[in-house]
């Protein structure tokens, strides 16, 4: 048995195995607005439930190990004291990974994402409309277990309202945890499917990410492609060019008949096959062929 004692590895390391080691993990999908009132969305795995009287949910924004900076949902939460904690389940997590790409102070990842803002009723973060649950939480308490990169800050909500899907609920009102179909964090790229087990998402893009809100509306509201599909679509660095598209063409007859026919349905089921094996270039090059 391999044996390590946690001071003499690095940083990185021990996120690795801990990580790896702990999970699968729920996601505290997580809405707050900074002073000036202006939005924030991302993703945290150090996430969970800790008590039904007070209803408690405590997630973890942790301070970057590679710099030692912080989070902006960290500073919205010490600033504003209040959350709104949405639950992640199959149907949005390509979004919700895109929603994690590092934007600048003051970009909208509800708007890059692709979400829909829905306004709280008790606190002032908007829900995530696409959430089959949402909290809307009162901070009671930041705890700070450290200032060096990786450290952890417990943020310690209070749920003070609480919103279900009626389409996940069974016929006695409770939830069903088929219908809910939740995922959960895994290590390195891995998630974890409740009803169906192991997929993996890559990590978004080091660079930015073009989001869905700079996908061409024709795509966007596509009757075929799904969220998680327009997630893997808006998690590219830039478009192909004209030129690019072109030679897609030239070199497969078969998807140039496809976009000669003009048949928008089967074109956006075959970009959706390519996004289903990974290959989200050879989707953007037929859908840009055929605008």
């Amino acid at each position: 048995m391999l044996t390590v004692d946690p001071k003499e590895i690095s940083t990185g390391q021990r996120h690795q195995y801990l990580l790896g080691a702990v999970g699968p993990r729920p996601i505290a999908f997580a809405s707050t607005v900074d002073e000036e009132g202006r939005p924030n969305l991302s993703p945290f795995s150090f996430f969970n439930v800790f008590s039904a009287n007070p209803p408690i949910l405590i997630f973890s924004p942790a301070r970057r190990g590679r710099d030692n900076t912080v989070k902006h949902t960290f500073l919205n939460s010490k600033a504003t004291k209040e959350v709104v904690i949405n639950i992640v389940n199959y149907k949005m997590v390509q979004q919700m990974s895109l929603s994690s790409t590092e934007y600048a102070e003051g970009v909208n990842e509800f708007e890059k994402a692709g979400f829909t803002m829905l306004k709280s009723n008790l606190v002032k973060p908007f829900r995530v409309a696409e959430s089959p649950v949402q909290f809307e939480c009162k901070i009671t308490e930041v705890v700070e277990l450290g200032q060096e990169g990786g450290a952890g800050n417990l943020v310690i909500c209070e749920v003070v309202k609480m919103h279900f899907d009626e389409e996940i609920l069974d016929e006695n009102g409770q939830i069903d945890q088929h219908k809910i179909d939740l995922v959960a964090r895994m290590g390195g790229n891995w998630y974890s499917r409740a009803n169906e087990g192991m997929f993996e998402v890559p990590k978004p893009l080091s660079t930015l990410g073009i989001g869905v809100d700079e996908i061409p509306e024709y795509i966007r509201t596509s009757k075929v492609l799904t969220g998680n599909d327009l997630g893997k679509l808006g998690n590219v660095e830039a478009l192909p060019k004209e030129e690019e598209c072109a030679a897609f063409l030239n070199e497969n007859d078969e998807i140039a008949k496809l976009v000669n026919a003009g048949d928008a349905e089967k074109i956006h089921l075959q970009a959706q096959l390519y996004l289903e094996k990974d290959e989200p270039a050879k989707a953007w090059k037929l859908l840009l062929a055929n605008r």
